[in-house]
């Protein structure tokens, strides 16, 4: 099991943040999250695994002036 913003959710081999946001309704809001307290930007999405037992935050887009 995984911990996204607090909720568990199903781990399954190969799970990336790509992956795990592509599980989410409103995963392409993100353009970062923050994986067992380290940030990880939208380029590394698809090649940064979230490994079993992973606590993941969600930080949303933010836009303002």
């Amino acid at each position: 099991m995984v911990t996204v913003d607090e909720q568990a959710r199903r781990w399954q081999e190969g799970l990336t943040v790509a992956s795990l946001l592509a599980q989410l309704d409103d995963g392409h809001m993100y353009a970062v999250v923050k994986l067992d307290g380290k940030l990880v930007s939208r380029p590394h999405f698809r090649t940064t695994p979230v490994p079993d037992g992973a606590r993941v935050t969600l930080i949303p887009m933010i836009a303002g002036g």
